[in-house]
């Protein structure tokens, strides 16, 4: 996917608010730095995505937290005027959401304390997961932030090489993402769900 640098001279392709009014409700499209991201989804992506969040779902359940999994999220960085991040799977804290500015009237949240944890299923668009999102879901101090990389796309940086499926769980400790890094047939853990095991080869799509 070609990409256009925005300078700092320039005015951005679209605001929050424009990107918002005109793509809120279209799943396929997120904004960063003013510029529109095609998602690109495909079925086996939604596939991933939809099997982490029933497994993210039925977690909560069982240990009983007021944390619900909305099939759909935007998050409006507060500080990033033409930023909308669309996360594949959110997690939020439903108490802290009674003090979100716009959650009553869309389903966008802003303020990091209501996010308990994010996950992106890593598509052609990769770069943004393991580059600009760690950053940005680190400044909001999110706890977690999971890159389920089914296909290995990410480059040899991130997952070292051979490429392979990887799945990635980022921790926040101080302030910045600390990585562990799984592979298929290893056993996934969270610091966020300690009770939680599950693999990736559970997410892999037929």
């Amino acid at each position: 996917m070609t990409q256009t640098l925005l300078y700092p001279t320039q005015k951005p392709t679209l605001t929050a608010r424009e990107f918002i009014d005109q793509y809120g409700e279209d799943t396929r499209y997120e904004l960063i730095d003013g510029e529109l991201r095609d998602l690109e989804p495909t079925g086996p992506h939604e596939s991933v995505a939809g099997t982490l969040a029933g497994i993210l779902y039925s977690t909560i359940q069982q240990i009983q937290q007021p944390w619900i999994v909305p099939k759909n999220c935007l998050i409006q960085p507060p500080a990033a005027l033409a930023t909308v991040l669309r996360p594949d799977v959110i997690v939020l804290d439903e108490i802290a959401l009674e003090q979100e500015p716009l959650w009553q009237r869309e389903p966008i949240v802003c303020n990091g304390s209501s996010i308990k944890l994010v996950a992106e299923v890593t598509s052609s668009n990769w770069q943004d997961d393991y580059a600009r999102k760690v950053e940005e879901y680190a400044f909001l101090e999110i706890p977690e932030y999971w890159i389920a990389d089914f296909r290995g796309l990410g480059g040899t940086r991130f997952i070292g090489s051979p490429k392979q499926p990887t799945f990635t769980v980022n921790t926040l400790i101080n302030g910045q993402y600390h990585q562990t890094q799984f592979r298929l047939g290893e056993t996934i853990y969270s610091p966020l769900f300690p009770h939680l095991r599950f693999t990736l080869d559970e997410l892999m799509p037929l």
